[in-house]
């Protein structure tokens, strides 16, 4: 970093799973310099973290400190406001998923961030990943139509299974979770989403009457591509299968193998991928497989820190180098909008046509 490069003064808000990863990856990059953590309690932090004050309120710390980026890592149903204050007061803006809890104010925040001409990152973090990069790049090559098969569903008990709950407050796990691997089906078929479908059920009496812990969603694509969607949360869920990766075209499939031993609450196996392996579809005169699958193993992996440190080395690289992140927003709004198309359809019954 030149002299003339100062840090960025980054205010972080919320300090839940990913606010302190974030929190994290900023203090350990010397292109940030944090001015301020914001929280409305004072949890506990890694001991790199402890020397930062904790403000309980956004908008006065957005006041008075003055930053240059702010981290916004709340609830789903703060971070529309939030970010638009944070543009307003000439700052960029890195907010966790999902962008906001309805499409119009997902469209707000990016409207604007482009009227105040300031950056936009979105944390989806597998666009960070060298093997979802991977499969993404694997899976284009096959070709389509396509058949998307992916859910994680995730078994939770005390600390984990209250985090769960709280989440259920404001989004449901399909939209929560689902906006991530939508995003990897959108960045496979460039096709326009037409249909989604939408069940889910409630599996628990310790959450609120009108929403479901277990959900499933269905998207249809222009190109005729197919895919779902599983997510579900809490004690009851299964471990069986809860890793699903998998995408079929007529010349073969691509897929995630996991770690037999793998367990659903550990949050570096939501990521982690183990094993690629590529099916091809070719048969010989005798209608055998002409080659075997072949397995690429994806070794030395960055694990949850890691990506978070490098979403925050994006952050930094699209602000210093003022990159173009039309498509990257677009694409947010995109998948936001098939997986609150899906929650839609769970409340209605009824399909959503896009």
């Amino acid at each position: 970093m030149s002299s003339s490069e100062k840090p960025i003064r980054v205010l972080v808000a919320g300090l839940g799973n990913m606010g302190r990863s974030h929190a994290l990856a900023y203090h350990n990059n010397p292109g940030f310099e944090i001015v301020g953590l914001v929280n409305r309690s004072k949890p506990v932090l890694a001991p790199e973290l402890s020397g930062y004050e904790i403000l309980p309120d956004f908008k006065k710390a957005l006041a008075e400190l003055k930053p240059d980026l702010c981290s916004i890592c709340t609830y789903s149903d703060s971070h529309a406001d939030y970010a638009v204050a944070a543009f307003e007061a000439g700052c960029d803006v890195f907010v966790e998923k999902p962008l906001a809890t309805t499409v119009a104010d997902a469209e707000r925040v990016v409207a604007a961030a482009k009227k105040a001409g300031r950056k936009l990152v979105i944390g989806y973090i597998l666009r960070h990943h060298p093997s979802w990069t991977k499969l993404i790049e694997e899976a284009r090559k096959l070709g389509g139509p396509y058949v998307f098969r992916m859910n994680l569903n995730q078994q939770s008990s005390g600390p984990t299974w209250a985090t769960h709950k709280s989440l259920m407050q404001t989004t449901s796990p399909i939209v929560d979770c689902g906006v991530h691997y939508v995003d990897v089906m959108c960045q496979i078929t460039d096709a326009k989403p037409v249909e989604v479908r939408g069940m889910g059920l409630r599996l628990s009496d310790e959450i609120a009457p009108d929403m479901y812990n277990y959900g499933h969603l269905q998207v249809i694509f222009e190109d005729s591509s197919v895919g779902w969607y599983e997510a579900g949360w809490g004690p009851m869920i299964s471990e069986t299968a809860f890793f699903v990766k998998d995408v079929m075209s007529p010349k073969g499939a691509v897929s995630i193998v996991m770690d037999p031993n793998a367990k659903s609450d550990d949050i570096d196996t939501h990521t982690k991928t183990s094993v690629i392996r590529l099916h091809s579809a070719e048969t010989g005169p005798e209608g055998k497989f002409i080659r075997p699958d072949q397995d690429m193993t994806m070794a030395g992996e960055p694990g949850h820190q890691d990506l978070c440190d490098l979403e925050q080395a994006f952050m930094l690289k699209a602000i210093r180098e003022d990159l173009d992140l039309t498509r990257h927003m677009s694409d947010a709004v995109a998948s936001l909008r098939i997986c609150l198309a899906a929650d839609e359809s769970v409340r209605t019954g009824q399909p959503v046509k896009l």
